[in-house]
């Protein structure tokens, strides 16, 4: 009986490496598809010679993307996007988690509070109130037009409050004891000891800003105020030229668009790709943590 429990025991593991290994496979073989692209010729790319290794190896989509100075500009608006956007984001995220994770007693209005964040989950302003209010504000083609928005995400916020109550509640009497106030023991205890919470929901919101182009629709007026995302959808997905000068435009055609986009797609990608690996030791443990409720 032993021995069929055992023998269970390794089909099971063996069934869940090949499962998971070929869903990692195929997680990574577009990336790899479009790495190849890019660094493939253009009369290889546009006859379907490609699939995962570079055919006629060649840089030039690369010295194309890097000669683009509005892509560059996209790019850099996208750095301070998500640099402005985090920080702001992350600092309002702490503030709120910490009052909402005290009990009844402690904060009075906590029920009140934590239904007014509920209530931003299902229900919100929609579309045009929001662009109104942006508008008012003086905000349209800023940056805080992309940050301010959307700071404050409840999800973030529910994550990093049950992760607070994970916490011995020791660590605060003592504190508190030693005459220490509620804001000294939030950023001199709780923040250090929330690491993964803290590296789990910054990769969130880093990821979030990286990725959207929508606001940038929205929001920017000019092309040149675009984010890197809503500047990749105006020239890839609807392949407008608009903001392409025509030497530019020369060069593409002689690049083929498909390297040129696959070149652009993976310079888009690479910063979270490569910010990715070093957070991911504290994914698991914040996740698990800040879902986990007393």
């Amino acid at each position: 009986m032993r021995t069929n429990r055992s023998f269970g025991r390794k089909l099971l593991l063996i069934c869940n490496f090949i499962f998971l290994a070929s869903v990692s496979l195929l997680c990574l073989m577009p990336i790899i598809h479009i790495l190849a692209l890019s660094f493939s010729s253009g009369q290889a790319a546009s006859a379907g010679k490609v699939i995962l290794w570079p055919v006629e190896f060649t840089t030039a989509a690369y010295a194309n993307v890097f000669g683009k100075p509005e892509y560059l500009r996209a790019f850099w608006v996208s750095i301070q996007r998500v640099l402005i956007g985090t920080t702001i984001s992350m600092f309002l995220t702490i503030i709120t988690a910490y009052p909402l994770s005290k009990d009844s007693r402690q904060f009075r209005l906590r029920t009140f509070y934590s239904w007014f964040f509920v209530f931003t989950i299902l229900f919100s302003g929609g579309l045009i109130p929001n662009y109104l209010t942006v508008k008012n504000l003086g905000m349209l083609d800023t940056i805080w037009a992309l940050v301010l928005p959307g700071a404050v995400t409840v999800f973030n916020v529910i994550l990093l409050l049950n992760f607070y109550r994970s916490l011995p509640k020791e660590l605060e009497e003592s504190s508190l004891l030693d005459g220490a106030g509620q804001f000294t023991t939030l950023w001199k205890i709780y923040v250090p000891l929330s690491l993964p919470a803290l590296a789990t929901t910054g990769l969130f919101t880093m990821v979030g800003h990286w990725n959207s182009w929508f606001d940038g629709m929205i929001y920017m007026n000019h092309p040149e105020n675009y984010p890197l995302q809503t500047f990749l959808q105006t020239i890839i997905i609807k392949m407008d030229f608009r903001f392409i000068k025509p030497e530019r435009a020369e060069l593409m055609i002689k690049l083929s668009d498909r390297t040129s986009r696959a070149a652009q797609i993976f310079v888009a990608a690479f910063p979270i790709l490569i910010v990715y690996p070093f957070l991911q030791r504290f994914f698991i443990k914040g996740i698990v943590m800040g879902s986990v409720k007393e």
